[in-house]
């Protein structure tokens, strides 16, 4: 995982980036409002420069943000700090449970299956081919019973060779399906630095199953 981080540093570093748009991600908003979701304990997976997971904070949840790029967590940090508001942004491996627990530290017991809210703005369409049950298991571990769940990510309707890896909807459902009861998948741009209209995505709602 060191090399993955260092190249998700090196793209930071370089302003290599086109997701980074510092723009509130709109698909985030719509869920929220649309499904009517209580602020509460919130996990943003792959929270990159911090916008979306300040945003949660600035709309009363609770919140903790992993990454891999601890160059994009300074800035996640710098951004929470002057928009007035605080989030728990942690350097973790999310296919690795154990890392994220470590990272937690003492918090790790209290906060197993206690958040009601994850969110996901392209981190699933990487982390699928690296490792998909550590993933999953870590998924399982932060989503609490009832949990909802918002996931972004690429949609192999995107003519474009660039863009994010992308998913079908067959493997959104056997990947993701066995934990979470899929409610809707739609069609969606991303939107890219400087507010151009970026890659097809697949906007993904989902509730966490009791058992």
């Amino acid at each position: 995982m060191t090399s993955k981080m260092a190249h998700w540093d090196q793209r930071y570093q370089t302003g290599d980036t086109p997701w980074d748009s510092g723009i509130v991600e709109r698909e985030l908003v719509r869920f929220l409002q649309d499904e009517s979701i209580s602020p509460g304990q919130a996990f943003e997976l792959g929270c990159g420069a911090g916008t979306n997971a300040v945003y949660l904070a600035q709309n009363g949840f609770q919140v903790v943000a992993a990454d891999c790029s601890e160059f994009a967590l300074e800035r996640a940090r710098k951004t929470a700090t002057e928009s007035g508001v605080y989030s728990n942004f942690i350097k973790a491996d999310l296919c690795s449970l154990t890392d994220v627990g470590r990272t937690l530290g003492s918090d790790a017991a209290s906060l197993q299956q206690s958040f009601s809210f994850l969110f996901d703005r392209g981190c699933f369409h990487c982390l699928r081919k690296l490792n998909l049950s550590g993933l999953m298991e870590t998924l399982e571990w932060l989503a609490a019973p009832h949990a909802r769940f918002l996931m972004l990510c690429g949609n192999p309707n995107e003519q474009s060779e660039s863009g994010p890896p992308k998913v079908t909807e067959e493997q959104i459902h056997s990947e993701l399906g066995g934990l979470f009861e899929i409610k809707a998948i739609r069609a969606f741009h991303f939107e890219d630095r400087g507010g151009i209209t970026g890659p097809l995505g697949w906007s993904c709602e989902m509730t966490r199953r009791s058992t």
